[in-house]
């Protein structure tokens, strides 16, 4: 059987394990905003060895629940970057997890071209390659000083024993 379809079988019948994953070090709750949200930074779902990362709709945020470097695309995006990976990496994972992205842009037309490059920079920082799916999407955001948001998929292996069958 092909490795694909061994993990098709994993998971068909495999229990499911959810929970909200965090790292305060880098932004804090939704719950936690003056005006409260209910929603967690991610999910982090384990099927038989597969994680899940699903992380939520991510900006430049402070630890404190603050929106920072107003007014400034490139550092907004650089946060947004640095506040995912801040998650990514509190659940083990690096962008070399990631699968597909969701980009929301306040304003698709002015800051498409800066985007791009920042976003072009930035994963060859990572050295990605393969890139990951993304789709770029003009938005209204949470807060009217945020510039960019970014959603992520990620997803790995935890048993490492099954990387190496053919």
């Amino acid at each position: 059987m092909n490795a694909f379809a061994d993990i098709l079988e994993v998971i068909a019948h495999a229990p499911i394990e959810k929970r909200a994953i965090t790292n305060h070090g880098v932004l804090n709750e939704a719950y936690a905003y003056a005006k409260p949200s209910s929603f967690s930074r991610g999910m982090r779902i384990d099927i038989g060895g597969v994680v899940i990362l699903l992380i939520s709709g991510t900006a430049s945020i402070d630890e404190y629940g603050k929106s920072v470097h107003i007014g400034d695309f490139p550092a907004q995006l650089r946060r947004t970057f640095d506040n995912i990976t801040g998650l990514l990496e509190a659940e083990g994972a690096t962008w070399h997890d990631i699968v597909r992205t969701s980009c929301y842009l306040r304003d698709i037309d002015r800051d498409y071209d800066v985007f791009n490059a920042g976003r072009t920079a930035f994963f060859k920082e990572q050295g990605l390659d393969p890139l990951p799916a993304s789709t770029g999407i003009q938005a209204h955001l949470c807060r009217p000083e945020l510039l960019v948001e970014i959603e992520a998929i990620a997803m790995f292996r935890t048993d490492k024993g099954a990387e190496s069958k053919e």
